[in-house]
């Protein structure tokens, strides 16, 4: 009897504690600072659609390329560790002998991130893509610095998982006796038959094995991952982080089925690889001629090794920036036809062929949509209103909020956090709650023992958390 007085007691306790949480939170919903230091000290449990190459700051990047020396490309402001033979290049210790370093810092920032961007010199999505490949250079070989940064940033940020994609798989295996597939492939697509391109798939495939593509995989997994994640000692007590391969969407096709083949290997043999995706603008050339076809690459990887997750950057587009019709099928394509289990953005479902019978599909199977706000507006200029978060809601589809770039996006967390309570006075704080639960149960965690760890610290912490209210 002892026993059932302490257990309800505690549920009264806890629900009291809830309720002066959620009143605390309403109270604060038009305090922007208030919502900030709310969300800064609320539990956030995971960030599952996240690059770790954009969630490094443009700082320590550009600090590595000045301590390093690297040549800046003093037009463009691409760094570079090996002089190229063209372009107007300069040592960074010449910059600063001539008194020019201070200058080129500044815009440097301006191109690596999105600081100080006025939404009028530059294409915005234009400047976001394009800064990959300029501070590139800065990240080989500092990975581990990076992974450091990332971890120490979301503790005291209360982040308790992270799964970043972290890098693609370096590979030299030659394909150039396959490239007589890419057109053939690419035929077969416009002609809309699926049998035939798994089927080509399925020749391309045998001669990836005879070729060893597996042996890069564990290279990749054993002396990359599995190294880098024992030797900085990623996980404790405070955080946990995976990590997903991704293949790039402007590949000629036998490369990305080649690189996405190895990508799954990885991620089948390794248990720190949670998952695989495809990266890269979903409008570009590529991307859109050869969308469908990567929809068939990902269902026929998926038949190879059935266990391996996979999430989809999907709908990251909106009107204007393809033809309507691009617009109505790209989720869908990536739902039905290559069976993603998350989807990354989502931005344009209003714009889906059937797009409730989606939803409804959606919801049916579990398979979340990655919440992305500080992202879809810089790059899409989708906000407010014209986000389809509350779609998603409405009909049950599991949502989960992450940062997608916050090193270029200049973000964070907590800002996501407070621009979905500032934004969208539907969403109360018990869906916040379930949110931040969502990003650990919907996680690709392959060991269940290290998600009901996460979980139950996720307990604890939302009753520290919610045991400060009301505020004194």
């Amino acid at each position: 009897m002892k026993l059932l007085y302490t257990l309800f007691f505690a549920f009264c306790l806890t629900g009291s504690y809830s309720q002066a949480t959620n009143d605390y939170f309403e109270n604060s919903r038009d305090n922007e600072v208030a919502l900030t230091a709310f969300f800064s000290h609320m539990p956030k449990g995971g960030d599952l659609h996240h690059h770790f190459s954009g969630s490094i700051y443009a700082e320590p990047l550009l600090q590595r390329a000045i301590t390093d020396d690297f040549y800046l490309n003093t037009e463009t402001m691409d760094v570079r560790k090996e002089k190229p033979a063209t372009g107007n290049w300069n040592l960074f210790s010449t910059l600063k002998t001539n008194g020019t370093l201070d200058y080129y810092k500044q815009q440097i920032m301006q191109k690596w991130s999105v600081k100080d961007y006025n939404y009028v010199d530059y294409p915005s999505d234009k400047l976001f893509f394009e800064s990959f490949m300029k501070f590139e250079p800065a990240i080989k070989g500092n990975f581990g610095k990076g992974l450091l940064e990332l971890k120490n940033r979301a503790i005291s940020e209360n982040v308790s998982y992270i799964e970043t994609q972290l890098s693609t798989i370096p590979t030299d295996l030659n394909t150039d006796d396959l490239t007589k597939f890419n057109s053939r492939l690419r035929k077969l697509a416009l002609a809309k038959d699926e049998k035939t391109i798994l089927k080509t798939l399925d020749s391309v495939y045998n001669s990836l094995v005879k070729k060893e593509a597996e042996s890069y995989a564990k290279d990749f997994n054993s002396n990359f991952v599995a190294k880098l994640h024992k030797d900085l000692k990623i996980d404790d007590k405070q955080f946990t982080m995976r990590y997903q391969n991704f293949v790039l969407r402007f590949m000629e096709p036998v490369d990305l089925f080649k690189n996405l083949v190895i990508a799954f290997i990885s991620a089948d043999e390794s248990p720190l690889i949670a998952g695989v995706n495809i990266v890269s603008p979903e409008d570009g050339t590529t991307s859109m001629k050869d969308y469908w076809l990567h929809m068939l690459m990902f269902k026929y990887c998926h038949s190879r090794y059935p266990d391996v997750k996979y999430a989809m950057h999907a709908g990251e587009l909106t009107l204007g920036l393809v033809q309507p019709e691009e617009l109505t099928w790209h989720i869908s394509a990536a739902v039905y036809t290559a069976g993603a289990n998350r989807i990354g953005h989502g931005v344009d479902l209003a714009y889906e062929k059937d797009s409730y019978d989606l939803l409804r599909y959606m919801a049916k199977k579990s398979i979340p949509i990655e919440i992305n706000l500080v992202s879809n507006e810089f790059i899409l200029k989708v906000k407010d209103g014209r986000h389809p978060l509350t779609l998603y809601k409405e009909f049950g589809v599991p949502i989960v909020i992450s940062t997608d770039d916050a090193g270029i996006l200049r973000t964070n967390m907590t800002e996501q956090y407070v621009l979905l309570a500032k934004r969208y006075k539907g969403v109360s704080y018990s869906d916040i709650k379930q949110y931040v639960y969502n990003s650990i149960n919907y996680s690709f965690i392959k060991d269940e023992g290290v998600k009901k760890q996460l979980l139950k610290d996720l307990d604890l912490r939302f009753k520290t958390f919610e045991a400060n209210f009301p505020m004194k």
